[in-house]
C-alpha cells in the first residue's frame, strides 16, 4: 500500500512508526526518468546486501501543478467565469493523472524490487519540493539512491539534474547518484584525501555489510609524501575490516587521474566526499564532485 503524506502513525521527520524508533531504509526516488529502473535496481542491491529495508518514493513537485488562480486576473470574471471553471477542472483532472501516474510508476518499482529478494519494501508518494521531502525524511534515510537527471532532462545524457545540488547540499546521508544502468559492483574506488567527509567514506566502507567481499581500489591523488602517510593508514583501518585493498597515489589533475584509474581498473561504483562549499552554484560546477558527476560512467556514492 502507498503511504499517505498524512499517515497519523508515521512521522517520518523522527522516525517513528507507532511511537516506536524504526529501522533506517534505503531511500530510492522513482520519477519515470530514463535512469528508474536502474536507480531501483541499485536500492534493492543496497537493500539486499546490507539488510535494511527498501523505501520507493514517488514526489510530485508543486511547480509541476499549475495553478488555476494565477489566471484569474488576465482571465477576468463575469463572462470568462465558464472559461475559469473548466480550466479548473482541466488543472483537477491533470493533478489526479500525475498522482495515478505515480502510484502506477511505485508499483512498478515495487515489484522490481521484490523480484530481486528485496522482502521489506514500501512506497510514498508526497507532494511537495523533492529537497524539502527528503530533509522531512532524513532521520529514517540510511542511504539514498537517485539519477542524476530527473524526468525533465528526457533522453540527455548532459548536465547535472536541477534537483541534485540541492539534495546533495540538504542531506547529510550517503547518497548514491545513478548515471547508467544497473550492473552488481564487483570493485569500487574509494577516493581518499584525508578530509572530514572523506574519512565518513572511508568508515562506512570498512563497517558496512554492502562492500563486504567487494575489491577496494583506495586512491589518493596528490603530494607522494602526504600520500603514503594517509593511504598506511587508511588501508590499515580497510585491512581490519577484513576488505581486499589496493591503494594507489596518482598524480596530474585529481578528475582526470580519477577517470582514468576508473577506467583502467574496471571500477563499477566510485565512493568519496561531496563538497562542502557553502557557496551557490558557481563553486559548485567547479567543484571535483561536481565535475567527478559530470564526466564518470559508473554510479558515484557520496558523502558530507
Amino acid at each position: 500500500m502507498t503511504e499517505s503524506l498524512h499517515n497519523n502513525n508515521h512521522n517520518p521527520g523522527n522516525g517513528l512508526v507507532n511511537g516506536k524508533k524504526r529501522e533506517p531504509v534505503v531511500l530510492s526516488c522513482i520519477d519515470g526518468s530514463r535512469h528508474t529502473s536502474a536507480v531501483c535496481d541499485y536500492a534493492a542491491w543496497i537493500a539486499l546486501r546490507t539488510g535494511a529495508p527498501l523505501k520507493l518514493l514517488h514526489n510530485i513537485e508543486r511547480g509541476n501543478v499549475p495553478a488555476v488562480a494565477d489566471l484569474t486576473g488576465s482571465i477576468g470574471l463575469g463572462s470568462q467565469e465558464e472559461l475559469l471553471e473548466e480550466l479548473t477542472a482541466l488543472e483537477q483532472q491533470r493533478s489526479r493523472l500525475m498522482v495515478q501516474q505515480g502510484k502506477l510508476m511505485l508499483q512498478a518499482a515495487r515489484e522490481r524490487a521484490t523480484m530481486t529478494g528485496v522482502e521489506q519494501v514500501e512506497t510514498c508518494q508526497r507532494h511537495d519540493n523533492l529537497a524539502e521531502s527528503l530533509i522531512e525524511l532524513e532521520d529514517s534515510i540510511r542511504v539514498l539512491v537517485l539519477g542524476i537527471r530527473g524526468e525533465e532532462h528526457g533522453d540527455s545524457e548532459q548536465g547535472l539534474g536541477s534537483q541534485l545540488e540541492n539534495v546533495v547540499r540538504s542531506l547529510h546521508k550517503p547518497i548514491l547518484v545513478v548515471n547508467r544502468e544497473f550492473s552488481e559492483p564487483r570493485r569500487i574506488m574509494l577516493a581518499y584525501d584525508g578530509s572530514e567527509a572523506a574519512g565518513k567514506a572511508l568508515r562506512m566502507v570498512a563497517d558496512s555489510p554492502a562492500f563486504r567481499d567487494i575489491s577496494c581500489h583506495l586512491v589518493f591523488v596528490g603530494d607522494p609524501e602526504r600520500a603514503e602517510t594517509l593511504l598506511a593508514g587508511a588501508s590499515a583501518e580497510l585491512d581490519a575490516a577484513g576488505l581486499a585493498v589496493t591503494a594507489s597515489n596518482l598524480k596530474g589533475n585529481t578528475v582526470e587521474a580519477l577517470i582514468a584509474y576508473q577506467q583502467e581498473n574496471d571500477i563499477d561504483l566510485t565512493v568519496m566526499g561531496a563538497f562542502s562549499h557553502n557557496r551557490l552554484r558557481d563553486l559548485l560546477m567547479g567543484s571535483i564532485t561536481a565535475k567527478m558527476l559530470l564526466k564518470t560512467r559508473q554510479p558515484v556514492l557520496l558523502l558530507r
